[in-house]
């Protein structure tokens, strides 16, 4: 049993200790396996780190290459920049010089722009005075019309006297139109001049065309006006002004009109200047031409002679008063007045005169005068009531037998006058065509004046105008007898109607 136990004990010894060894070697296996695990693994990460190592030194060499490359490329960046800023540099400082010339042309350019504004605005200045001084010293012109004197060259004064002298009254006129051609007047005042010579009243008829208002500088002064752009302005004169100015330049031209006439002609010869001055100008109304008489006065020479005209401080429109004259209040609105006297120089030509009264006898028969001394009988009747009257010629009279002026301002003026030396009555048709005489020669009024009577229709007529007058063979005996002294006889055929005991006195 022991011996059993033993083989058995040792079987179980030899298989503990096969088991045992299988243990060991596997143990010893184990170890190997983990030696070569161990190893393996130690190579895989001798690998592992040989190849980091690589990877690293790789990288590294990678790195240094991508450094030196970016060296390279920044120190390329760098001589780029550095060739673009020095460009730059360049291209600055060409541009500050481009700038520099730009500005510095246009400093010049201002300057010069500057320089031209003010040489324009001194230009403006100038031509601003320069028209102030021409408007003033046109106003100064105006304000000193009566200060030129008027000297006649002893030619004209010589070619006056002598057509006074030999009574020809075409030919004074025509000398004394041409010696006032002469005289100087300012442009724009001399117009056209008519006049007419009356031997028998030693009076000179003098009709004179005057300047329109536009010979009044409108404008007060010129200034100088720095806007955008700048520019020369007119200083408009006041409306009051230019008017005022106006009617004293028309009162000035008027005196020195009459003046001039009586300068030029001799004492012995003219004493009285009739002067009517109109405008030739368009109503604002109607636009039609119309010509208004804006001064009419009756001067003689005497009046005119006390006068001093170059005086500063005379007042031309005061002076036409003092010499009872009619003046335009309002000449710049063209104002009419009426004419002191009233003539048309185209018209009328004078006739000698004949001394009628000088060859009556104490009782002179009107009808036994020629119609001609009948005329002058009538003239001479005017003269002695104290209007101014002479006769007109036989032929182209217009049906007016002689024509007078009365000097009265108010109710004076041109009268036409009719003698009818006859020993009917006077048609009705000769009174009215009177009366388109009188409209046709603008005349004030109307005389007939007969040997014999008027009817009722002609009286009528008469009354109607209101500016008619009729004076038959009674009312010329009474102002026969009454003005000149004589007690005319009227060898009538029958007594008028309403003569009676006149008629039979004078039979």
């Amino acid at each position: 049993m022991a011996r059993k136990k033993s083989l058995t004990a040792q079987l179980v010894q030899a298989y503990r200790d096969a088991q045992k060894a299988k243990e060991a070697e596997a143990k010893r296996q184990q170890q190997l396996r983990k030696r070569a695990v161990r190893a393996a693994e130690q190579e895989r990460k001798r690998q592992e780190r040989d190849r980091a190592r690589q990877e690293r030194e790789q990288a590294q060499e990678w790195a240094r290459t991508q450094k030196a490359a970016e060296r390279e490329r920044l120190a390329q960046a760098r001589a780029v920049e550095q060739v673009e800023r020095d460009l730059a540099k360049r291209e600055a400082a060409r541009a500050r010089q481009t700038e520099a010339k730009k500005k510095a042309a246009q400093r010049q350019a201002a300057g010069q722009e500057r320089l031209a504004k003010q040489q324009a605005a001194q230009e403006m200045r100038t031509q601003a005075e320069r028209r102030t001084a021409e408007v003033q010293q046109r106003v100064g012109e105006l304000n000193s019309v009566l200060s030129v004197p008027y000297a006649p060259s002893p030619a004209r004064r010589e070619q006056v006297e002598t057509a006074l002298a030999q009574g020809d009254p075409e030919a004074l006129t025509s000398a004394v139109e041409a010696a006032l051609a002469d005289a100087a007047y300012l442009e724009g005042l001399r117009d056209e001049w008519r006049c007419a010579f009356v031997p028998e009243t030693r009076e000179l008829l003098l009709e004179v065309d005057l300047p329109g208002q536009s010979v009044i500088p409108t404008a007060a002064a010129y200034r100088y006006k720095a806007s955008t752009p700048p520019a020369v302005t007119v200083q408009p004169r006041k409306e009051a002004e230019i008017k005022q100015m106006y009617r004293l330049l028309v009162a000035r031209l008027s005196l020195r009109a009459i003046n001039e006439v009586l300068t030029l002609t001799p004492a012995a010869l003219v004493d009285v200047v009739a002067f009517n001055g109109h405008v030739n100008a368009k109503n604002r109304a109607t636009g039609k031409a119309i010509r208004p008489c804006l001064v009419s006065v009756r001067a003689s020479r005497e009046t005119v002679r006390d006068l001093v005209l170059d005086e500063p401080e005379l007042d031309p429109v005061a002076c036409l008063r003092h010499l009872n004259a009619v003046v335009s209040q309002h000449p710049y609105d063209l104002e009419p007045v009426r004419p002191v006297v009233t003539f048309d120089l185209t018209k009328y030509k004078w006739g000698p005169d004949i001394d009628v009264v000088a060859g009556l006898d104490h009782r002179p028969d009107l009808m036994e005068l020629d119609p001609i001394e009948f005329e002058h009988l009538v003239r001479r009747l005017f003269e002695a009531i104290g209007l101014k009257a002479w006769v007109t010629q036989a032929s182209r009279d217009d049906g007016i037998d002689a024509v007078a002026t009365n000097e009265d301002p108010i109710v004076g003026g041109l009268c036409i006058i009719q003698a009818k030396r006859t020993r009917n009555a006077v048609p009705a048709d000769t009174v009215r065509a009177l009366a388109g005489v009188m409209h046709d020669k603008a005349a004030a009024k109307g005389i007939i004046v007969t040997t014999a009577w008027f009817g009722k229709a002609s009286k009528d007529f008469a009354y109607r105008t209101g500016r008619m007058e009729l004076i038959d063979g009674r009312g010329l005996k009474a102002l026969l007898l009454e003005h000149l002294g004589i007690d005319a006889l009227i060898s009538l055929p029958k007594t008028p109607p309403g003569w009676g005991s006149v008629i039979s006195a004078d039979r």
